[in-house]
């Protein structure tokens, strides 16, 4: 379910670009030209722009812009217009991707001659380029600087940081970070309160994505602001700690639920054939139609696994 299925009402990009230029009139709840595309603004020149597809966070000030992720090509092109408008359309000096999943990619090809740089972790760059079971994009802009286990740019008084703490989501997951708005975009590896996409033929751990989220957690301050991937119907895309805790609550949750079902002789076919909500997440919904990316799939193939 993509962001797209929900409203956002709230102060756009224009109010942090125009706050930060001194313009007395601000403008409130920008919707685009498209009506359904949306900015909101967080804190100190930093938000996020939904319309359909993984939320996008962005950095516009006086000294800079980056954006994280990209949606697909037309909602990429919507945001970047947006962000054009107003900022009298400077170049966007990085394109920072979370993972590869087009998404959050796809959009990246509006950035072609835009975007000084594009980066993202080094298996994200990887699996962009040669999916795991499936083809390479037809058309893609692909990162042209990757990293290890951290990469980080100065842009006057912020600093952005994307860390890759390990497998999660996917093999390479990124966590980006507005240092001094205290802003950290988590893309796939929180999905608020609703079931989430495991991607193990790129290398997803749901043991590991609980470490990921605890690393996270251990590298950032108690009032930080999380950006998520992906909300069920009605919820924010913006949360603080215990939204980050309540997903990794999840998780173990979820493996312990199928390791009971497991030990009491239940086969593969009954365990993926429960649909019921996880007890204690019943917010998250029923389980979907199971499939190699399903949560309760991968965590059986996980606890199964030996």
């Amino acid at each position: 379910m993509s962001t797209s299925r929900r409203d956002f009402l709230a102060t756009s990009v224009a109010a942090a670009v125009a706050a930060t230029f001194g313009r007395p009139a601000l403008l409130q709840g920008w919707a685009g030209r498209s009506g359904r595309n949306a900015f909101t603004a967080i804190r100190r020149n930093v938000g996020f722009f939904t319309m359909r597809g993984g939320t996008i966070g962005f950095l516009v000030s006086p000294s800079g812009i980056v954006v994280v992720d990209s949606q697909f090509p037309a909602e990429g092109k919507a945001c970047l217009d947006g962000i054009n408008e107003r900022s009298g359309g400077r170049p966007v000096d990085a394109l920072v991707n979370t993972h590869h999943h087009s998404d959050h990619s796809g959009g990246n090809v509006a950035f072609r001659g835009v975007a000084k740089t594009v980066v993202a972790h080094a298996k994200a760059d990887e699996h962009m380029r040669q999916p795991p079971g499936g083809q390479p994009p037809a058309d893609q802009l692909f990162p042209d600087t990757t990293f290890a286990d951290r990469w980080s740019l100065d842009l006057g008084d912020e600093r952005v940081t994307a860390r890759h703490y390990g497998r999660a989501h996917t093999s390479g997951d990124a966590v980006v970070t507005f240092e001094r708005a205290n802003v950290a975009h988590l893309g796939d590896l929180l999905f608020h309160q609703r079931h989430p996409v495991v991607d193990r033929a790129a290398g997803a751990s749901l043991r590991s994505w609980m470490s990921v989220l605890d690393q996270t957690l251990r590298d950032h301050a108690n009032d930080t602001v999380y950006i998520f991937g992906h909300a069920n119907t009605g919820l924010p895309v913006t949360g603080g700690r215990s939204d980050v805790v309540q997903f990794r609550d999840y998780l173990g949750a979820l493996l312990a639920f199928v390791e009971t079902q497991v030990k009491a002789g239940r086969s593969r076919e009954e365990v993926l054939a429960m649909r019921d909500p996880l007890p204690g997440f019943e917010s998250f919904g029923r389980f979907g139609q199971a499939g190699p990316r399903d949560p309760l799939t991968c965590a059986y193939e996980e606890v199964t696994a030996g």
